[in-house]
C-alpha cells in the first residue's frame, strides 16, 4: 500500500509522514466511528465528526507500535499529532470520493500479494488458505467486504496523492540561479573576541555573587530522586516453561494484592530483596542497559503517585524474554535548591563568564566603530580563507548570512556577528569570486532539494483546497488527556 508515494518520498517525505504510516490496523482504512455526543466532537469534515475518542485510541495505537509507552499516548502533543494525521485522512477520502477515482482489480490483487501478511498465507503448491484469512480478517475487526473495501480506499488515496507528486514544479533555470548563488565564494579573515581573554580582568565580589544565586535559583536546584528496593525473578534454562510461568504469575499476583511490601513474594519465590539509592526520572546513573532500574517503563512507574505517594509495589514489568521485575519507593527525597556553599564555585564560574563575555562584546564594538573609519586595517586579523553558502568553513547561521549577503560593490566590508556565550567576532571581507568550475553532483542535489520543497508546497496548496471544499469546521479544542494516578 502507498507504494506510488514510496517511489516520490524524497519528494513528499515531510509533507505526507503522516499520510505514509497509517494510524490504524495493518490492513489500512476499515470504517469510522458513527454519531458520538456533540460535546466529544473535535472537528467536522464534510459534516461527519472525528472524535475525542477516536483520536484517544488512535494515540494508543500508536504509541503501542512505538514500544508500548501509553505515557506518551496520554501528552497533547502527542495526541494533537495522531488529530492532525485524522483529519488528513479524513480530507484525502473526500477528495477520493468527489473525484470518483476507480481502482482496478489488477490493482487491488496486486496490492493485496504485497501484504506481508497475505503473502504468507499461500501454500507451497500456490494455493490460498481462505480459513486462515477469514481468521486473519476476524482477528482484526473485518470482514472480507471491509477489508476489500479499505484496500481499494487506500490505493485511491495513492493514486491521488501519485498525481500530486507527478507534477513539474521547479524550473531548471531557478535551480542554476540557487545553485550559482550557495556557489559565490567570498575572501574572509577573522578577528575573534573572546571572553576566556578577559577572565584575568574579572573578579566578582561576594555581593555580586549572592545576588545572582538568588536571581538565579532555579540554575541551582537538585532534582527530585528516589530510594527503592527490587525484586527480580529469571527463569532457569533448565526450568520446565510451565513451572516458571506459574512463578511469574505467582510474582505479578504477590507484587500486585500484598502491595505494601515486596517481601512476601520474595519469601514464596526464594529471591533476594535488592536496593538501589538515588534514582532520578533519567534513570539508572550506570552504564549498564541490562540492569533492573535501567528499563524506561520500571522507571516511570515507580515515580507514579502510587509508588511515590503510597509507597505501593509497582506492577510487574517483564524488561526482557523470562526476566521479571517489581519495584517500591522506600524514601522520595523532592527536588530541592542547594546552599550556596555547595555551589559556590560554579557561581563563580558563571557570574565570571558573564561578565567577561559582556568585556569582550564591548571589545569588539571598539574595534568595529575604528574599522568602519578605516576598513582596510587588518591588523589582528587572521589569515584569509575562501568561503561559501556550500564550502561554509566555521561560519554557521547569521554569521554566514551576513557575510554572504554583502554587496560585492562596497568592499572591503566589516561584519560584527554575535557569538553567544562566548563573545563577538568580526569578519572582514574584501573579496568575491565564482569557482571556475562548478560541481555537477552539488547542482543535481539541489535541484531535487528545491523541487522536494515545492512539492511540498504544491501539496500544502492541494490540501487547503480539499480543506475548503470538505467544509472543515473545529468544533471543540483537543484537551488534555485525563490521567489518573497510577504506579
Amino acid at each position: 500500500m502507498f507504494d506510488t508515494i514510496r517511489k516520490h518520498q524524497r519528494l513528499m517525505q515531510l509533507a505526507l509522514m503522516l499520510v505514509i504510516v497509517p494510524s490504524f490496523a495493518f490492513f489500512g482504512i476499515s470504517s469510522y466511528s458513527g454519531f458520538m455526543d456533540k460535546e466529544t466532537d473535535l472537528v467536522k469534515v464534510n459534516g461527519k465528526p472525528i472524535t475525542a475518542q477516536e483520536v484517544e485510541m488512535g494515540a494508543k495505537r500508536q504509541a503501542e507500535r512505538a514500544g508500548g509507552n501509553l505515557q506518551i499516548a496520554q501528552s497533547l502533543q502527542f495526541r494533537q499529532a495522531v488529530l492532525n494525521e485524522l483529519l488528513q485522512q479524513r480530507i484525502l477520502g473526500f477528495a477520493v470520493g468527489n473525484l470518483r477515482l476507480q481502482v482496478g482489480k489488477e490493482s487491488l490483487i496486486k496490492s493485496l500479494q504485497n501484504i506481508p501478511q497475505i503473502r504468507a498465507l499461500y501454500k507451497p503448491d500456490g494455493s490460498f488458505d481462505d480459513a486462515r484469512f477469514k481468521q486473519l480478517l476476524a482477528s482484526n475487526g473485518l470482514n472480507e467486504e471491509q477489508f476489500y473495501a479499505s484496500q481499494a480506499f487506500d490505493l485511491k488515496i495513492s493514486q491521488l496523492l501519485n498525481s500530486v507528486a507527478r507534477t513539474e514544479l521547479a524550473s531548471p533555470k531557478i535551480s542554476d540561479i540557487i545553485s550559482t548563488l550557495y556557489e559565490s565564494e567570498r575572501q574572509v579573515q577573522a578577528l575573534a573576541f573572546d571572553a576566556k581573554d578577559y577572565l584575568s580582568k574579572v573578579n566578582p565580589t561576594q555581593e555580586e555573587l549572592q545576588a545572582f544565586y538568588e536571581a538565579n535559583a532555579k540554575l541551582f536546584v537538585s532534582p527530585e530522586f528516589i530510594d527503592v528496593e527490587y525484586i527480580v525473578l529469571k527463569a532457569d534454562p533448565k526450568e520446565d516453561a510451565k513451572v516458571f510461568s506459574e512463578k511469574a504469575d505467582a510474582f505479578a499476583n504477590l507484587t500486585y494484592d500484598q502491595s505494601d511490601s515486596l517481601k512476601p513474594a520474595a519469601d514464596k519465590l526464594k529471591i533476594g530483596v535488592q536496593s538501589h539509592k538515588g534514582l532520578t526520572r533519567s534513570g539508572f546513573s550506570s552504564n549498564s542497559k541490562d540492569h533492573p532500574l535501567a528499563n524506561s517503563k520500571v522507571v516511570q512507574s515507580l515515580f507514579g503517585d502510587e509508588a511515590v505517594k503510597n509507597k505501593r509495589n509497582i506492577e510487574a514489568v517483564q524488561i526482557s524474554p523470562g526476566v521479571f521485575v517489581s519495584a517500591r519507593v522506600v524514601t522520595f527525597h523532592p527536588a530541592q535548591t542547594l546552599p550556596f556553599k555547595d555551589v559556590a564555585t560554579e557561581i563563580k564560574r558563571q557570574v565570571s563568564q558573564r561578565a567577561a563575555e559582556k568585556l569582550a562584546i564591548a571589545a569588539a564594538s571598539e574595534r568595529y566603530a575604528s574599522l568602519q573609519k578605516d576598513p582596510k586595517n587588518n591588523a589582528g586579523f587572521a589569515a584569509p580563507i575562501w568561503i561559501s553558502r556550500n564550502k561554509p568553513s566555521n561560519l554557521i547561521g547569521s554569521a554566514l548570512n551576513d557575510v554572504m549577503m554583502i554587496s560585492p560593490d562596497k568592499l572591503p566590508v566589516i561584519v560584527s556577528a554575535p557569538n553567544p556565550g562566548v563573545g563577538s567576532t568580526l569578519y572582514r571581507v574584501d573579496q568575491v569570486r565564482q569557482p571556475p568550475a562548478s560541481d555537477a553532483k552539488v547542482h543535481k542535489a539541489q535541484a531535487a532539494q528545491i523541487q522536494a520543497l515545492s512539492a511540498q508546497s504544491e501539496f500544502a496548496g492541494f490540501m487547503s483546497y480539499w480543506r475548503d471544499a470538505a467544509n472543515v469546521k473545529v468544533i471543540n479544542p483537543l484537551k488534555a488527556a485525563n490521567v489518573g494516578a497510577g504506579g
